[in-house]
This record gives C-alpha cells, sequence and structure tokens, in this order.
C-alpha cells in the first residue's frame, strides 16, 4: 500500500474509531434511561412516600411519557438533521437529555416527574435517530451492519449498567441516585465530543457544501468522489426531478412502500423491547421470584442482547441484514411463548437471553438496517421515522404491561401476546423490497463563488 494511501486509511480508522466511540457512548445512556426506570419501578410502587400513591397501570404510562418524548425528539431530529447536519444535533442533544435527567431525579411528584421525563425524552430521541445516519456515513461498505451494532448495542450496554447499579448500589444512592447517573454525560461526554465529533464529509456534500466536505474528507480519511458534470445541459436532454430531502423523499417513491415497512418492524421490536425492559422485574416478583433475582432476570435479558446482537450483526454483513432479523424475531416468539412454563432455573435464564437477542437485539438490527438502506439526502429523516415511529411501540409495551399486571394477567398472557407481535415483525421484515445500489447520489449545485461552483450537477459516493 503506497504511503498516501496508508496515511489516508489510518486517519479513516481514527476518525470512525471515534464516531462510534461517541456514538456508543452517548447510546449507553440511552439504554441506561430506559432500564434505570424499570428498576425503580418496584420501588415507586410500593413506597407513596417518594412521588404519591401509584397504581401499575399509573407506573406503566408515567413509563411511557419519556418515549413520547423519545418519539418528539427523532422526527424532529429527522425534520432537521437532514439539513442542518449530524455533528450540530449531537452535541446539543447530548447536552438536552444529561439536563434532563438531573431534573428528573428532583422531581418532587408524580406530575413533575412525567414533565421531566417527557423532557428527557427529546434529547435521548434525538440522539438515536441521528447516530445512525452518522456511523453509515464513516463506516467501510463491508463492516456497516457490524459498527451500527456496535452502537446500537449501547442501548442494551446501558441496561445492562442500570440494572447493576440498581442490584449493586441501588439501596446505597437511592432512586435519585440512579438518575443523577445519567446526568454525568454533560460533563464527561459532551466536552469530548465537542473535541472530537467530525461532521459527515458526505452530509456536506449532498448539500451543495463541496469545498467543505472535501477538507472534512481529507481530514478524516473518508473517500469522497466528486464526479463533475461541466458546462450546460445537451440540447433536448430530459430535465431531471428535484432532489428531495430529508422527509420529503420518504413520502415519494420508491421510498414510501418499504418506509411504511421498517417503521412497522421498529414499532414492533420497541414494543418488545420497552415492554420487557420495564415489566420483567415486576412480572418475575409476581411469579415469586425476589427483587435480586427479579433484576437479574433483566440483567440476563440484556446480555443476550448484546452478546446475541453483535453475533447476528456478523451474519448481517455476510447474509443480508433482513434475513438475519427475520429469524431473530422468530427466535423471540419462540422463547418469548416457552418462558411462562415451569421450566428449570437454568433453562429459563436462557430463555430470557435467547429473547433478549429476539427483542432488543433484533432493534439493534433493525436500525442498522435502515441506516444503510437510504441515501445520503433522507438518512437521518429514515432512522427518526423508525426510531420515531417504533417509539410509538415503545409507548404501547408499557402501558400494555400495565394493565396486564394489574389485571392479574402479567406473566402468561403478557409473554403469549408478546410472542404474537415477535411473529408479526417476521412477516413484516420478509416483505421489505431489496434496497436499490446508491453508489453514485446527486447534489445540488454549489453556490456561484465557492471552490467548487462549477461542479454542476456533481454526484458523490455513499
Amino acid at each position: 500500500m503506497p504511503a498516501n494511501e496508508s496515511t489516508t486509511e489510518a486517519r479513516r480508522r481514527r476518525s470512525t474509531l471515534w464516531v462510534v466511540a461517541l456514538s456508543t457512548a452517548a447510546l449507553v445512556f440511552d439504554g441506561y434511561d430506559l432500564v434505570v426506570y424499570g428498576t425503580i419501578v418496584p420501588t415507586l410502587l410500593g413506597d407513596p412516600s417518594q412521588l404519591g400513591p401509584m397504581s401499575p397501570a399509573q407506573a406503566g404510562t408515567l413509563g411511557s411519557y419519556a418515549l413520547i418524548g423519545v418519539l418528539v425528539g427523532a422526527l424532529v431530529a429527522g425534520a432537521v438533521g437532514d439539513r442542518i447536519g449530524r455533528r450540530r444535533i449531537m452535541l446539543v442533544n447530548l447536552a438536552w437529555f444529561s439536563i434532563g435527567m438531573a431534573a428528573t431525579a428532583l422531581a418532587p411528584t408524580v406530575g413533575t416527574f412525567a414533565l421531566f421525563r417527557f423532557l428527557t425524552g427529546i434529547g435521548v430521541g434525538a440522539l438515536v435517530a441521528t447516530v445512525g445516519a452518522l456511523v453509515a456515513e464513516f463506516a467501510p461498505p463491508e463492516r456497516r451492519n457490524r459498527l451500527n451494532a456496535v452502537v446500537y448495542s449501547g442501548i442494551p450496554a446501558g441496561g445492562v449498567l442500570a440494572s447493576l447499579l440498581a442490584l449493586t448500589a441501588g439501596d446505597a444512592v437511592g432512586w435519585r441516585g440512579l438518575l443523577w447517573i445519567g446526568a454525568l454525560p454533560l460533563v464527561t461526554l459532551l466536552p469530548l465530543a465537542l473535541v472530537r465529533l467530525p461532521e459527515s464529509p458526505r452530509w456536506l456534500a449532498s448539500r451543495g457544501r463541496l469545498a467543505e466536505a472535501a477538507a472534512v474528507a481529507a481530514r478524516t480519511g473518508v473517500t469522497l468522489e466528486v464526479a463533475p458534470v461541466l458546462g450546460a445541459a445537451a440540447p433536448g436532454a430530459v430535465a431531471t426531478a428535484p432532489v428531495r430531502f430529508g422527509f420529503a423523499a420518504l413520502v415519494r417513491r420508491p421510498l414510501v412502500w418499504p418506509t411504511a415497512l421498517l417503521g412497522t418492524m421498529s414499532f414492533a421490536g420497541l414494543l418488545l423491547t420497552y415492554g420487557l425492559n420495564t415489566w420483567l422485574p415486576q412480572i418475575m416478583t409476581d411469579n415469586g421470584y425476589g427483587k435480586s433475582s427479579s433484576l437479574a432476570f433483566l440483567l440476563v435479558l440484556n446480555l443476550g442482547a448484546i452478546s446475541g446482537g453483535l453475533l447476528a450483526s456478523w451474519f448481517a454483513d455476510r447474509m443480508g441484514a433482513k434475513r438475519v432479523i427475520a429469524v431473530t424475531f422468530v427466535l423471540a416468539a419462540i422463547s418469548l411463548a416457552l418462558l411462562p412454563a415451569q421450566l428449570p432455573l437454568a433453562v429459563l435464564l436462557l430463555g430470557v437471553a435467547v429473547a433478549g437477542v429476539g427483542t432488543i437485539g433484533t432493534q439493534v438490527l433493525v436500525y442498522g438496517l435502515v441506516a444503510n438502506y437510504y441515501p445520503t439526502r433522507a438518512r437521518a429523516a429514515g432512522v427518526a421515522w423508525c426510531a420515531g415511529f417504533g417509539r410509538l411501540g415503545g409507548i404501547v409495551g408499557p402501558v400494555l404491561g400495565g394493565v396486564l399486571v394489574g389485571a392479574g394477567l402479567g406473566g402468561t398472557t403478557a409473554f403469549f401476546l408478546f410472542a404474537g407481535i415477535a411473529l408479526l415483525g417476521a412477516l413484516v421484515t420478509g416483505l421489505v423490497p431489496r434496497a436499490r445500489q446508491r453508489d453514485v447520489e446527486p447534489v445540488p449545485a454549489p453556490v456561484v463563488g465557492t471552490p467548487a461552483a462549477a461542479m454542476v450537477g456533481a454526484t458523490v459516493t455513499t
């Protein structure tokens, strides 16, 4: 390898490493926020002096306020992320959700707790909707599924962190202390991201900012090929359709049908993810397991999601993500249907781990599929749509679990219902059409006066 190619590759590896590391760390706190609520639900239900009297149905609804915020944040990020850039969205929302977690830790009543959970969710949703687009634009094509899986495995890793801290430090710091830990990115991760997180050169090029794109590409080692088309169009040439960005591209052919299907897959995956993470400890407690044992099930669920999701992403890079996602949805259905049976503890723990692969791990793969499915001009909007619409499933999951637990039907009925939803997810996955090859993407003409202004009708590889 020539020296200049070796230097460029080293820059590419270094910049990709920073993007993946910072994105993963951000999503660790997303997962922490998700699961930490499930760990404190038994305390809030059992001790009215904390926030006030609370029923299981109210606890499920309260857990959904954060998810409503996530929906809002994801859709807002999708609306502006393809226009103002990935880096700005990341920095603003790292600060946003950290401040939201701190405010939630100080909440004196159920009402203020719900409000701050909602506001925190806005920042979380914007991050979830942005990191997939950013990673897809830095990762080498042959490793995109694996690196996306690494990043989105930050969510179950945050769940593991929340479970471990609840088990080991929950009694010492209390539920408010567990929430304060979620505010740490403000003083740890944000300063590092300010210095080390680059903007995507592919996004800059897609906006016609070719000179900036070339400079960032040279600094980060990202391959950016621009094919200039000089001069006026040939006489009689057919005018091309205007380039659509963001959500405007999603509602038009050829993206509208796969967008609906991918959103439905995300809905199913996040319903299962949030439903289980919120109610698995309480369901297991109702089935006779102690508090520590019930939290251990939550830990196993998320550990299974991390290890199984990473292994599945390796297959996804070789066999295609769609095929692997269909298989993991089916694994979820089988394992969830078996959980209500009187199984030996070792077998039950294995079943919970497989359920983690098929639910949380599947959602990790869905994010990777979505981030790589869309062209640069609609990638943030596509990920945001799936994250946002999927969070409707995340809202339904905790509420549904709360209703079933409150009615005394929590265990068997909930697991069978979740198994049916997993099967539906597998069926929908099979309907998603193959992504078109988009190695070259149209870029708007640069503003006259920029160094790249002569590149009218330029294109950039994605």
